[in-house]
């Protein structure tokens, strides 16, 4: 008989997604984690490994609403970039810091893309039990920790450009639009456009880490760029625009998944997790942009360490 989720089991799930999607403690570990410490129906109903689970079908709208909150967010930032990538192609130029910016975002995808394409439905079926991913958000917290540590011993150094004669060295601006710096998205915006695409490409594929229950996509993202040297509060911002379109994609390709007339059942649920996942991840992300211009990875690494740990002792008892 197929399983039904019901509306209380939706919304606690949306919230939790809300947050755990955007706070770099993984929100896929957090939905495997969640059924399993709560036990009883919600263990059978929020399954991913039971056979015609319709719980993968509910996290995808919670997932498409995540973006969503995302694009809403950041929607200046959006009609900046898409603005200018309608002028690349126009062009065949890239005039302003927000063309340059989205054609870095564009190639940052790339990596994550086709690992999603190859191995996501082989990571989760092997690796999506608890204790797996009980490890995997120990490691989680270990690396979050490590990145402040090494960025401690180097006094936090500015992000500083490769550059040649005060040109980038590759994409480089064809009359390039000097911007007041009086906005400081917009600001932020413009040092994220003097990334290299080799940079973006490292940062885009430690995305691919996220593939693995209890890895943080945002948390991978944001040490990568760490390591390049950027700011907590910029590194943060590129996590969150490169995330928008693979969460959308991701979720709008799954998302037909959600209307097999097996699923028609969870609909009602589905619609009211996926709201209130919208609204926790608009929160979240407001919250973060602002937490990180001052703070650090440490809070989130102690709490994955704890979790991850305390998760992997249960359920190797149990």
């Amino acid at each position: 008989m197929r399983m039904a989720i019901s509306y209380l089991e939706s919304i606690v799930v949306g919230a939790l997604q809300g947050v755990s999607e955007l706070f770099p403690v993984s929100s896929l570990g957090h939905s495997i984690l969640l059924p399993a410490w709560a036990g009883g129906q919600w263990a059978d109903d929020l399954s991913m490994s039971a056979k015609d689970s319709p719980y993968l079908a509910l996290l995808v709208a919670m997932h498409v609403a995540t973006a969503i909150a995302l694009v809403i967010f950041f929607w200046r930032d959006w009609v900046r970039i898409l603005t200018g990538l309608w002028d690349v192609v126009l062009t065949r130029q890239i005039r302003t810091p927000e063309a340059r910016l989205g054609v870095l975002l564009v190639i940052a995808t790339i990596p994550v893309g086709l690992a999603g394409l190859a191995l996501e439905k082989v990571v989760r079926n092997y690796l999506g039990t608890p204790i797996p991913t009980s490890i995997f958000l120990a490691v989680n917290g270990f690396v979050l920790l490590s990145a402040e540590i090494m960025r401690k011993r180097e006094h936090e150094p500015e992000y500083v450009p490769a550059t040649t004669s005060g040109r980038t060295t590759d994409l480089s601006m064809e009359d390039t639009v000097v911007l007041p710096m009086t906005d400081p998205d917009r600001a932020s915006d413009v040092r994220l456009s003097r990334l290299t695409v080799r940079d973006v490409l490292i940062i885009g594929a430690a995305q691919i880490a996220a593939l693995f229950p209890g890895i943080s996509r945002s948390g991978s993202t944001i040490v990568a760029g760490l390591f390049k040297g950027m700011r907590h509060d910029d590194a943060a911002r590129f996590a969150f625009l490169l995330a928008t379109p693979v969460i959308l994609a991701a979720g709008v390709l799954k998302m037909p998944e959600l209307f097999k007339p097996e699923n028609h059942a969870i609909l009602g649920p589905a619609f009211a997790g996926s709201v209130i996942a919208g609204v926790t991840s608009y929160i979240s992300v407001k919250f973060l942009t602002s937490y990180f211009e001052t703070k650090t990875l440490t809070p989130f690494a102690i709490y994955c360490l704890i979790a991850g740990l305390g998760s992997l002792v249960w359920f190797t008892i149990r």
